[in-house]
């Protein structure tokens, strides 16, 4: 593997920790101190100016953001890491709504919104619903 393709690679993983450290909420120093690694160093990682990103940092880094390696490393091309969403309970929501009669249209509609979000959505369209009895 050139210099180039590993770089390019080390920039897409890079690029894909820190996608979802942000999601998550968590900062560089937290997610380092995790790690054992400092918050600079963790930084280089996100950056892709890392020389190398080891197997052993990805299996250790995958479970602390709930996604996995496969996604990490780039071999598993879908959208979200786990499936459709990030956080459980968001997911279970949706699988709620997906199944719910007459909700099913927001199950989609819904993808990049959190839980109470959700909840604030179908709360605002079953008042609109009661308005039109």
């Amino acid at each position: 593997m050139s210099t180039d393709e590993r770089n390019t690679i080390n920039k897409e993983i890079g690029e894909r920790i820190k996608t979802i450290r942000k999601q998550k909420g968590i900062t560089l120093a937290d997610l380092g101190a995790r790690l054992g690694i400092s918050e600079s160093n963790m930084q280089r990682y996100e950056s892709g100016k890392i020389a190398s990103v080891s197997i052993d940092f990805i299996n250790r880094l995958a479970p602390i953001l709930e996604v996995k390696p496969e996604w990490l490393i780039g071999w598993d091309k879908d959208d979200t890491p786990q499936g459709y969403y990030l956080d459980s309970k968001t997911a279970e929501y949706a699988e709620y709504l997906r199944t719910r009669p007459g909700a099913r249209m927001l199950f989609s509609a819904a993808k990049d919104m959190s839980k109470e979000e959700m909840e604030e959505t179908v709360k605002y369209i079953e008042f609109l619903k009661s308005k039109h009895k």
